[in-house]
């Protein structure tokens, strides 16, 4: 299985904080008592839920060991971190507010999974994600392509890829679950510095599954000719490097 890189993870840290400010601010909770952030990450995120709500207990969970490692510097006495699958997940009592943060775009037919987080809430309670729109995009899309090459289609072929549907899938899926949906779009234009700044933010998510397939000749070469498309794609200007990224945000309140 793909393992996760906390450090390569938070190199674009800002950039991919400020979609969880954007949806938190939004949840209109005023003050939970059960808070929980599926797919928590690192946990430098979930730890700032309890200056929102700082009687609330917190937990955050996610699949990855090597996340959750990373997460125990945040913890505190009122946040808590554990290592569970989103697929599988129960409270042992009802939430008040279910967070997931560029999560389940990882979890395979995560709409299918809907119905039982909202049972999962509490009557009243809060249900927000948003995960990345941008699949189409060439930062995707050359990563594929490239992939199927007969060179490294072979070890590639059953990697996870991940995926997410539009806002408005999401606000009839929650609506008929008796929700009230706020659901929207929004394009992020991030200016990235550095050295081969798109392929240093894809190779921490989108890009991981399918590097991680690779041998190591294979990865040095895939590696080389990737990053070269993604600078013809991605071209160094004035200011920096432009990544357009979109993303799906949806907020729904459980009926009381």
């Amino acid at each position: 299985m793909p393992t996760w890189d906390p450090g390569r993870y938070l190199h674009f840290s800002e950039e991919r904080s400020r979609p969880f400010s954007d949806l938190l601010a939004r949840v209109g909770a005023e003050e939970p008592a059960r808070v929980v952030d599926l797919g928590c990450g690192p946990g430098q995120l979930t730890a700032t839920l309890a200056e929102k709500w700082p009687t609330a207990e917190i937990l955050g969970i996610d699949s990855s060991h090597a996340m959750i490692e990373a997460s125990a510097a945040h913890a505190s006495a009122h946040v808590r971190f554990e290592v569970g699958d989103i697929r599988r997940w129960r409270p042992a009592e009802p939430a008040d507010v279910l967070i997931s943060n560029a999560a389940l775009q990882w979890v395979p037919g995560h709409r299918e999974l809907l119905p039982s987080l909202v049972e999962s809430l509490a009557p009243g309670g809060w249900f927000a994600f948003q995960v990345p729109g941008n699949f189409d995009e060439p930062s995707h899309r050359l990563l594929h392509e490239l992939a199927a090459d007969p060179r490294f289609a072979e070890a590639t072929r059953q990697v996870e890829r991940p995926s997410a549907s539009a806002a408005a899938t999401y606000l009839a899926d929650l609506s008929a679950l008796g929700c009230q949906v706020d659901a929207w779009e929004t394009t992020y234009l991030h200016v990235l510095e550095g050295p081969d700044p798109v392929f240093t933010w894809i190779s921490g998510t989108g890009a991981r599954p399918v590097l991680q397939a690779l041998s190591a000749p294979e990865r040095k070469v895939f590696e080389s000719e990737y990053k070269a498309l993604l600078r013809d794609a991605y071209p160094t200007r004035d200011f920096g490097v432009l990544l357009p990224f979109r993303r799906v945000f949806v907020v729904a309140q459980k009926a009381s």
